[in-house]
Formats: structure tokens, C-alpha cells, sequence
């Protein structure tokens, strides 16, 4: 599986972004997916994730009501929108995919549950 995200640049606070994750490969199109951010000398963290049917997210604290993760099954990507920004949601932000198991109906907010990693784009907020 490869991922293959988009979308970063630069914002002023308050503005809004769309990062979009492509998902390519032989199983692309079972995956439970997330986003993660990380800042330079800090622990990369969970920002968001969806279950395969779409059905079933979840959000970390400081983005929960201002940021939405969606998918289009059809076209094996996820998006994260990013409203009412802020200059702390400055980071590198990742996109991870893991193999769905349908016994699973909680999104995993580790880093380690994901097999799948997208290369990073730089997210920038300036106040």
C-alpha cells in the first residue's frame, strides 16, 4: 500500500485547509486510516482517524469540533479539513493506514497500530 498525501501550506489562523490521502495498492481499498502531526523535537500525535465504512471516527482533544475527517471508498482517499486554524496546528502532518478487521469498531489513535505511513506535508499557521 502506498499513500500519497496533499494539500499542505501555509494559513493565517482562522483559515481553513483540506488535506487529501491517496491510498494505492493491492489492499487500498480495506483500510481504516489517520492523520497524525508532528513538531520538530516532539512526539508525533494523533489528530484524527475513520474506520473503512466511514462510519466510525474519532479526534484528538485540541482539533475535536474544528477539524473533519471524511473518505471517498470510491477513490481510496481520506481528507482532513482543517477550519478555524491555529498557529499550534503548525506541524508536519502524516497520513497512516492500517488493514481493517471487522471486529474492530474503535479507531486506533497509536502510531504503532498502523502499518502504513505517507510521507509528510508541512502544515503552517501564522498568526
Amino acid at each position: 500500500v502506498q499513500l500519497q498525501a496533499s494539500g499542505g501550506g501555509l494559513v493565517q489562523a482562522g483559515g481553513s485547509l483540506r488535506l487529501s490521502c491517496a491510498a494505492s495498492g493491492r489492499t487500498s481499498s480495506s483500510l481504516d486510516m489517520g492523520w497524525f502531526r508532528q513538531v520538530p523535537g516532539k512526539e508525533r500525535e494523533f489528530v484524527a482517524g475513520i474506520m473503512l465504512s466511514g462510519g466510525i471516527t474519532d479526534y484528538a482533544s485540541p482539533v475535536k469540533g474544528r477539524f473533519v475527517i471524511s473518505r471517498d471508498n470510491a477513490k481510496n482517499t481520506v481528507y482532513l479539513q482543517m477550519n478555524s486554524m491555529k498557529p499550534e496546528d503548525t506541524a508536519v502532518y502524516s497520513c497512516a493506514a492500517k488493514g481493517h478487521r471487522s471486529f474492530q469498531i474503535i479507531v486506533p489513535t497509536r502510531g504503532l497500530d498502523y502499518s502504513y505511513w505517507g510521507q509528510g506535508t508541512q502544515v503552517t499557521v501564522s498568526s
